[in-house]
């Protein structure tokens, strides 16, 4: 299938795409806050940017887009038909840039997540992924 954008309109529409405070990690946020939750988000000090950081849990969450992270068991996801090597090679290159991020992350004694878009995006689904992320950060509790 064809893009249905010239080349330098893509180019504008995909400039325009955030890296912080996107749809799902604000989903993910409110109902972290709602639950009692205290965080920080997109702390620079650390590898990665966690979309989260919660202290007391020794946890971090990463809030990651299907597209941008190669979600490759997301049936919302497919690979691009135009400028594939580009792709490719762009989304290869953050799926190995995550990686070494929770390593290096794990390596400092945090608790990595990982929140994929498709998992919030619908309202259906939505409810039963955010209780079990709340469980999974309580239940990592090195202090208590």
């Amino acid at each position: 299938m064809a893009d249905i954008f010239s080349k330098e309109k893509r180019s504008e529409v995909m400039s325009k795409i955030t890296g912080k405070d996107t749809k799902p990690e604000i989903v993910v946020r409110k109902y972290l806050f709602s639950r009692g939750l205290r965080f920080r988000k997109n702390d620079k000090r650390y590898p990665g940017k966690p979309d989260v950081v919660l202290p007391k849990y020794r946890t971090m969450i990463f809030v990651h887009g299907c597209f941008w992270h190669g979600h490759a068991d997301c049936h919302n996801w497919r690979p691009p038909s135009s400028n594939v090597e580009f792709w490719q090679a762009k989304i290869g290159a953050n799926i190995l840039r995550d990686r070494r991020h929770t390593e290096t992350l794990l390596a400092m004694g945090w608790h990595i997540l990982v929140v994929w878009e498709c998992e919030i995006k619908s309202k259906r689904d939505r409810p039963a992924r955010l209780e079990r992320l709340y469980n999974q950060i309580t239940a990592h509790n090195p202090a208590g």
